[in-house]
């Protein structure tokens, strides 16, 4: 049995060569390692923000690029419709134009009652499909004169009148929704110069009877 050495206290191995205090430094060194790792998390940090805030710029670049093409499209799709809406009434506004010497016929046969027969039956139909592309006539005998709609081919006064009226419709006028296709050719009268309307002249007679018999009364 081997007896200890009263007061004598181990000490850790020292390599051949070194002395006690080089363990010292190794301890120093850890110490300073663990204070600079902070550091390093910090600029890693700093480092994935920015490449954060890069990758948002993009999206948000791309986003804009995004939403740019699809109202570009959806203008170029209104604009598609538009010229398609525009090219197919043209082209029906051309055929119908061309089908109006023969509904002007038909319209003479009816007033002189020709339209009897198979004729009446094949012009019926034709004015049914005309309809139906959207052709509707128009002028009437009465209604007041509109250079726009309107074509006067005769011109008159007469004292019945109170502005440029129609006063017969030579041809009707035909149009497709707000399209004109052919003005109305009619014959005007207008009031004739310095006479008194007969609206006015109808007024004045009723005021005269009227003042008339409050004085008999």
């Amino acid at each position: 049995m081997t007896e200890e050495t009263p007061g004598f206290e181990e000490k850790p191995d020292v390599p051949s060569g070194a002395t006690p205090d080089d363990a010292e430094p190794k301890a120093a060194d850890s110490s300073e390692e663990e204070e600079a790792a902070p550091a390093g998390d910090t600029d890693a940090t700093v480092g994935l923000t920015a490449q954060l805030d890069q990758v948002r710029t993009a999206l948000n670049e791309r986003t804009a690029d995004l939403q740019r093409l699809q109202a570009e499209y959806q203008n170029y799709r209104r604009r598609v419709e538009r010229d398609r809406v525009t090219v197919k009434e043209i082209a029906v506004a051309n055929l119908l134009s061309e089908l109006l010497p023969v509904l002007d016929d038909v319209g003479r046969a009816r007033e002189h009652g020709e339209l009897v027969g198979g004729f009446k039956s094949v012009a019926e139909s034709m004015e049914t499909v005309v309809a139906k592309l959207g052709l509707q006539q128009f002028g009437k005998e009465g209604e007041p004169f509109d250079p726009t709609i309107h074509e006067a081919l005769m011109h008159s006064y007469a004292p019945d009148v109170t502005e440029t009226t129609c006063v017969a419709i030579l041809q009707p006028g035909y149009r497709i929704g707000e399209r004109t296709i052919r003005p109305a050719r009619v014959a005007v009268a207008e009031p004739q110069p310095g006479a008194t309307p007969a609206a006015a002249k109808e007024e004045k007679k009723a005021d005269d009877e009227e003042s008339g018999g409050t004085e008999e009364v």
